[in-house]
This record gives structure tokens, sequence and C-alpha cells, in this order.
């Protein structure tokens, strides 16, 4: 039973050993250790808080960024619909400056169109007008070759006078 049992020699001195190295811990590691985790505790919850904040900061930039396109598309839209207006301000001016030239052009064609017909009446009236003198003096010259013929043409032309 000597082997299972230690002597009380032996507890002793381990008991002693023990204590010593626990009083050499206590003194010199101790503290040491304790201001090893407190610092590791802090550098941990200096890194969550960190986190914590870096969270935060992304979740403000994401709903900053969110704003800032929906702005963007609001911005967007509106110069898009600016430029659709204008597009079609600039058709309905184009269109309307066209039918006013078009009516222009039919203005001056239906003037140039009067004056022509104008022309051509008058020169129409000068030819009919040359003609039937040409005409009537050869009828005169040839029926008035005689002295009755021409007496009896007086005679008519007193006649009408009267009448009017």
């Amino acid at each position: 039973m000597d082997l299972i049992t230690p002597g009380s020699g032996l507890i002793f001195w381990q008991l002693f050993g023990f204590l010593g190295l626990l009083f050499i811990l206590i003194k010199f590691a101790w503290k040491p250790m304790l201001a090893a985790l407190d610092e590791r505790e802090s550098s941990i919850e200096n890194a969550l808080k960190a986190a914590e904040t870096a969270r935060n900061e992304m979740a403000n930039l994401k709903a900053e960024n969110e704003k800032l396109l929906a702005e963007a598309r609001l911005e967007r839209d509106t110069i898009l619909k600016k430029a659709h207006d204008a597009s079609a301000k600039m058709i309905e001016e184009a269109k309307a400056e066209a039918v006013k030239t078009g009516a222009q052009m039919i203005e001056n064609a239906k003037a140039v169109i009067e004056t022509e017909k104008k022309a051509a009446l008058a020169d129409v009236k000068t030819q009919v007008a040359t003609l039937t003198l040409e005409v009537t003096e050869k009828l005169l010259r040839k029926n008035l070759s005689e002295d009755k013929a021409q007496k009896e043409l007086v005679d008519e032309f007193i006649k009408d006078l009267k009448l009017n």
C-alpha cells in the first residue's frame, strides 16, 4: 500500500512547491495575465463597437444611396419629359410653319395665276378688238364702196343714236 498512498513528507513538499509556485505566479504573472485578458476583452469590445458602427454607417450609406438613386431617377424622368415636350413642341412648330408656308405658296400661286389670267384676257381682248377692227374695216370697205350703201349705214347709225 505504500505504493498507492504517498508519504506525508512528499505531500508536504508538493504542497510547499505548489504554494511557492502559486505565490510566484500571483506575484509576477497574475497581473500581466489579467491585464492581457482585460486588454483582449477591451479590444474585442472595441472591435464589436467598430463593427456595429460600420454596420450603421453602411445602413446609412445604403439609405443615402437609395435616396440619391431615387432622386436621380426622378431627375432623369423630369429631363426625359422635358425633352419629349420640347421635341413635341418643335414638331408642332415645324408643322405650323410648313402649313403657313404652304398656304403662302398657294396664295402666291393664286396671285400669279390671277395676274396671268388677267394678262391673257387683256391679250385676248386686244386680239379680238384688233381682229374685229380688221374684219369691220374689210367689211366696210367692201360694203361701203358704193354711195348708196354708205348713206344707208349713216342713216342706220343716226337711228341707233336717237334710240340710245
